[in-house]
C-alpha cells in the first residue's frame, strides 16, 4: 500500500464482477475507468498491444525525469479499461535534483518542440503510415506478414513515445500560462478558455475541405437535389451518373485519402475508418447544406474572440514586467495549442487507423487459410493468439474469437463504476494528468453523495464547466458511432466522451454534455473553438438523459437540468 494519506478504498467486494488483484501493491493503486479514451468494452487485440498506456508512458516519465509518476499501467475489469499511475520511485537523495531537472528542461521543450514536431516528428510519423500499409500482403506468406506485424508494433511504440514527448511539452506550456494568468489576474475565468484555443491545425483543415465540398454541391443544382432527396447510400451509387457527380466523387476520394484515417472511437482497432467507408461524409455534407454552414464565419469568429480575450487580458495587467512575462507564456501556449488536435490526427487517430488496416490484411489471409471466418475476427484474438494461429493449424482461433466477441457483448450490458483500488491524496490531488478525466471533482462529488447518503437527483446533474453559456434544447444521446449521423441542427449532444473524429458535428449542435473529462479534455477544448456551451464530467448524463429529453445546459456553473 502507498504511504500517502488514504482517502477511500474500494476493491469490488460488492460487485458482481470482481477485479483480479495481483498483490497488495496492485490494490494500493487508484484504478480509474478510462472513459476518456476507451468508453466501450475493449477488444483483446488492442488491449494486448498496450493501447496508449504501458511502455511508452514509462518512457515518458523516465525521459523527462518527471516527478509525476513512474509508470502508467492498465487492467481490464468487466471488459473495460482501467488505468493507474504508479507514483514516482525516485531515490530520496535524488528527489530534489530530479525535480530541478524537470523544471529546468520542461521550458526548453515548451519553447522548441512545436518546431521539432512540425519538421521532424510529423515526417517520421507519416513515414510509419506508409511503411505500415505499403506491404505486399497479396504475394506474402503468413510468416512474412507476421514479421511485418512485429515491425508495425515497433513503429506504433515509437510513435507513442513521440506522442508523450509532445503531449507533455504541450501540457507544460498550457499549464504555465494558466498558472501565471491566475497569479496575475487573480482567478482562472472564462477568458482563459477563449485564449487557449488552436486556430491552425488539421481539424480546421478538415472542416474547410468539407465546407468546400458542400459549396461545390450547393453550386450545382442537380447535385444539390440529389443530396436533398436521397440517403447517403443512394447518393454514393448515383455520383458516377453525372459529370458533376464524378467531380464530387473525386473530391470525396481525395478527402478520404487525406483525412479519412480515423474512426469515431479513436483508441481502438475495431471501428471502421472513413478511409474504408467515406459515406458518413455524405451525411455531413447533407447537414451542412441544410444549415448552410459557413466555415469562414465560424473560423473568423473563433480567431476574433481569441484576440479580443487576449486584448482584455492585457488591459488588466499594468506592470510592464508582468506584461513581458505574460507575452512569453502566451506565446508558448498558443504556439503549442495545435498539438492537441494534431497529435490526435497523426497519432491517436492516424497510427491506430493504419494499424487497423494492417491487421485486417492479416485477417484476410487467415480467412483465406480457413483460420478465421471473418477478417474482423482478427481483433477478437490476442497478440499471442495471432502468432500461434498463424503457424499452428490446430490452434482454436475461431473458438477464441467467438468467445471473446460474446464477452464484449456481455460487457456492454453493465455500466462500469468509476474506480477501484485505493484513492490517496497524491493520486487524487497531486498527480496532474487525472484532471483530464475530471478529477478531483468527480471523486469529491461521489464522496459527498456517499457521505450524506443523498438520493441522486434524476433531473439535475452537476459537472465541470467546459465552456460558458446557457442553452436549452433537445437531447441527442449517442452511444454508437453510426448514430452520430442522426445529430440534428441545434440538438444537445449527450455522450460519454468525444474525440477529434466527432468534430464534424460540432458545427451542428447547440451544446455538449459528457460523462467524463475535465477543463482540458477534448470536448471542452473543441467547444471553446466552436463557442458551444459545454459541461463535462457529469458522471451520469448518459444514464439519466434520453434522446428527445428537453435539457438546459449551463456552461457557466456546470449544471445540466432535465426539463421534460
Amino acid at each position: 500500500m502507498s504511504s500517502e494519506k488514504i482517502l477511500a478504498t474500494y476493491f469490488g467486494e460488492n460487485d458482481p464482477i470482481k477485479p483480479e488483484w495481483k498483490n497488495d501493491e496492485d490494490k494500493g493503486l487508484f484504478w480509474f475507468y478510462d472513459d476518456l479514451h476507451c468508453p466501450n468494452p475493449i477488444s483483446p487485440l488492442y488491449f494486448d498491444c498496450n493501447g496508449w498506456w504501458g511502455p511508452t508512458c514509462e518512457y515518458m516519465y523516465r525521459r523527462f525525469g518527471a516527478p509525476i509518476g513512474s509508470e502508467w499501467i492498465a487492467k481490464k475489469i468487466g471488459g473495460y479499461v482501467y488505468t493507474a499511475v504508479v507514483p514516482p520511485k525516485t531515490k530520496p537523495e535524488q528527489t530534489n535534483s530530479l525535480f530541478t531537472y524537470y523544471m529546468t528542461v520542461m521550458p526548453e521543450y515548451a519553447e522548441s518542440f512545436y518546431e521539432r514536431w512540425r519538421t521532424e516528428y510529423i515526417p517520421e510519423i507519416k513515414g510509419y503510415w506508409e511503411k505500415i500499409l505499403n506491404f505486399d500482403f497479396e504475394h506474402s506468406t503468413i510468416p512474412q506478414a507476421l514479421i511485418h506485424m512485429e515491425d508495425c508494433l515497433d513503429m506504433q511504440e515509437r510513435a507513442f513515445k513521440i506522442h508523450w514527448i509532445i503531449n507533455l511539452a504541450q501540457f507544460k506550456a498550457s499549464s504555465d500560462f494558466v498558472d501565471y494568468y491566475k497569479e496575475v489576474i487573480g482567478q482562472v475565468d472564462d477568458e482563459v478558455g477563449k485564449i487557449n484555443v488552436s486556430t491552425d491545425d488539421r481539424n480546421w483543415d478538415s472542416l474547410r475541405e468539407l465546407w468546400n465540398m458542400k459549396e461545390f454541391v450547393k453550386g450545382h443544382p442537380a447535385l444539390r437535389k440529389m443530396f436533398e432527396e436521397n440517403e447517403k447510400e443512394v447518393i454514393m451509387e448515383k455520383l458516377q451518373e453525372t459529370e458533376d457527380g464524378k467531380t464530387f466523387f473525386n473530391m470525396l476520394n481525395d478527402y478520404r485519402k487525406e483525412y479519412g484515417f480515423h474512426a469515431l472511437y479513436t483508441h481502438e482497432y475495431i471501428y471502421k475508418t472513413v478511409y474504408e467507408d467515406p459515406t458518413p461524409v455524405l451525411d455531413t455534407i447533407k447537414d451542412y447544406l441544410k444549415s448552410d454552414y459557413n466555415f469562414d464565419d465560424h473560423y473568423e469568429t473563433c480567431k476574433r474572440e481569441q484576440q479580443e480575450a487576449i486584448d482584455r487580458m492585457f488591459e488588466k495587467i499594468k506592470d510592464p514586467e508582468k506584461v513581458t512575462k505574460m507575452r512569453h507564456y502566451l506565446h508558448l501556449c498558443v504556439q503549442m495549442a495545435p498539438i492537441t488536435p494534431d497529435h490526435h490526427f497523426y497519432l491517436d487517430q492516424g497510427v491506430f487507423s493504419h494499424m487497423r488496416l494492417m491487421f485486417l490484411e492479416i485477417g484476410k489471409m487467415f480467412v483465406k487459410e480457413g483460420i478465421l471466418d471473418d477478417p474482423e475476427d482478427i481483433f477478437m484474438l490476442g497478440y499471442e493468439d495471432i502468432r500461434c494461429a498463424g503457424v499452428d493449424k490446430n490452434y482454436p482461433a475461431k473458438e477464441i474469437a467467438a468467445k471473446n466477441r460474446a464477452a464484449m457483448a456481455e460487457a456492454r450490458k453493465h455500466h462500469p463504476r468509476e474506480w477501484y483500488g485505493t484513492a490517496t491524496q497524491w493520486q487524487i490531488y497531486e498527480e496532474p494528468y487525472k484532471t483530464l478525466w475530471g478529477y478531483p471533482q468527480k471523486f469529491e462529488a461521489e464522496q459527498e453523495e456517499l457521505k450524506t447518503n443523498a438520493e441522486i437527483s434524476k433531473t439535475v446533474l452537476k459537472g465541470i464547466p467546459g465552456y460558458p453559456g446557457v442553452y436549452e434544447g433537445t437531447a441527442r444521446f449517442i452511444t454508437d458511432p453510426k448514430d452520430l449521423d442522426d445529430v440534428k441542427k441545434g440538438e444537445v449532444l449527450v455522450c460519454k466522451m468525444t474525440n477529434p473524429a466527432w468534430v464534424v458535428c460540432f458545427s451542428q449542435i447547440g451544446a455538449l454534455v459528457t460523462d467524463t473529462g475535465g477543463a482540458l479534455s477534448h470536448p471542452a477544448v473543441v467547444s471553446r473553438e466552436f463557442g458551444i456551451p459545454c459541461v463535462v464530467g457529469t458522471r451520469r448524463a448518459t444514464q439519466l438523459i434520453k434522446t428527445g429529453d428537453r435539457v438546459r445546459v449551463d456552461g457557466n456553473t456546470g449544471k445540466v437540468e432535465i426539463i421534460s
